[in-house]
């Protein structure tokens, strides 16, 4: 995999704001935030998407993303918060190393902080939901 500005980040080739590590897991502030307290949250794997990662990271991963949810919340008095994680060019994915986006959301009346999140529903009919899960199912032991 080619560099990324994160695998910089990891190396300290390029400085940032250090909230968490371990032997797994980076996280920093993001230096363009969509609020006060955005915080990135990295493997230290570089894997370009979540579906490459190993079962190692992503359970660091898992493990780490609750803990520094919670010291974001703690530290910024934020009420709420989205995670946003991206894969592909076509999922708006900028930087191609996984990344988990922390982005707290405040209950002060701003409605310019925070990620907007545009969500159009569609519906799903029985017999197509039956046959993709049992698809999808019939896959995870490959």
């Amino acid at each position: 995999m080619a560099d990324t500005i994160f695998t910089k980040i990891i190396t300290g080739e390029i400085p940032c704001h250090r909230v968490y590590e371990n032997e797994h897991v980076l996280a920093f502030l993001d230096i363009n935030p969509i609020s006060q307290g955005h915080t990135l949250v990295i493997p230290k794997e570089p894997a370009k998407t979540l579906d490459q990662l190993s079962d190692d990271s992503a359970e660091a991963l898992g493990r780490s993303l609750p803990r520094i949810a919670r010291a974001v919340l703690a530290a910024t008095g934020a009420t709420a918060f989205n995670v946003l994680q991206n894969n592909g060019l076509q999922a708006h994915q900028a930087v191609f190393h996984v990344h988990f986006h922390l982005i707290p959301k405040f209950d002060d009346g701003r409605t310019d902080a925070g990620l907007g999140i545009g969500w159009k529903p569609g519906a799903l009919a029985r017999d197509v939901g039956a046959s993709l899960a049992k698809s999808i199912a019939a896959r995870l032991t490959e």
